[in-house]
């Protein structure tokens, strides 16, 4: 028996999301990391655009401003992240790598886009392009997989 949602986009994200969040987790305990695809993110992102602050983060790894703090206190309280007053904002937190937590971002790296395939694990590699131009065009994402601002 098919099942209507089956066919349902949204289901079958929600699907795909589950796969790759535990594909994720289990290639990081292999490598014996703990770390979630947030905190991932967020470090990627602060590795490109150091010193910038919490909304910013937020926005750049399309997470929700109200739970990035919980995110980056976690990563603080790890050591790997620091948080800085803004000279021009007080209201603002300045968010940057500390040098443990840009050395370990190097070597997630290589982790997370080897299991980048996993994920696609029954594509093609044209089939996994094809796939991953679609969810950015669907996403308002450029080719090179920077974000548009949204609506």
């Amino acid at each position: 028996m098919t099942l209507e949602i089956y066919r349902m986009p949204g289901h079958l994200i929600r699907r795909l999301h589950q796969k790759s969040t535990q594909v994720f987790q289990q290639r990081m305990r292999q490598a014996g990391h703990d770390i979630t695809p947030v905190q991932f993110a967020a470090m990627e992102a602060l590795r490109g655009a150091p010193g910038i602050d919490q909304a910013q983060l937020a926005h750049l790894i399309a997470y929700d401003r109200a739970t990035i703090g919980g995110v980056i206190e976690r990563l603080e309280n790890r050591g790997l992240v620091q948080r800085a007053a803004n000279p021009r904002d007080r209201r603002a937190r300045l968010v940057s790598l500390t040098p443990a937590g840009a050395g370990l971002i190097e070597d997630l790296l290589p982790v997370v886009e080897g299991l980048q395939a996993d994920i696609l694990a029954d594509l093609t590699t044209a089939e996994r392009k094809a796939l991953c131009r679609l969810m950015a065009r669907t996403l308002a994402m450029p080719e090179d997989g920077t974000e548009e601002d949204g609506p």
